[in-house]
């Protein structure tokens, strides 16, 4: 009778599980980003020297959206709300907080009267600290053309 001899043990690691679970999950985390936004999405304002307001990324900060077509939306919990109803729900939510800024951001298209009706009712709510979002113009490569001379 022949004797059986087992196969020499591998010990090399099997790396395609922990491919296929990795793909599985790039996969879901690409198509679930987009939807983690918080606030509105609107097209802000451009400026030249902008403030990094790290701040109003945080999970609890107080910010309102002015959309281009007037809606005025508060977050946290996106609640669209007239600006005539902000000064009792930013006090409700500044409670208990030790920073009390909020930050506004508005569309570069919404009406600036709209804009300038949430500062007011912020004021009457007892907000000192604002903070208006921008973004950073993006810098010019080229050169700047000569002035022409003048005679």
């Amino acid at each position: 009778m022949k004797k059986m001899v087992a196969q020499a043990v591998v010990s090399d690691i099997n790396v395609t599980p922990m491919v296929d679970v990795m793909l599985v999950l790039l996969i879901i985390f690409m198509v679930i980003t987009p939807m983690l936004q918080h606030g509105v999405t609107v097209e802000m304002v451009k400026a030249k020297n902008v403030i990094a307001m790290k701040d109003a990324d945080k999970e609890d900060a107080v910010l309102i959206g002015v959309t281009r077509d007037g809606k005025v939306v508060l977050s946290p919990g996106n609640i669209q709300l007239l600006p005539s109803d902000l000064p009792n729900k930013v006090k409700d939510l500044l409670t208990n907080k030790l920073d009390k800024t909020v930050y506004i951001k508005a569309d570069m298209r919404a009406k600036y009267e709209l804009v300038e009706d949430v500062v007011d009712n912020l004021r009457a709510a007892g907000v000192d600290q604002l903070g208006l979002l921008t973004e950073q113009v993006a810098p010019t490569t080229g050169l700047a053309a000569p002035a022409p001379a003048s005679n």
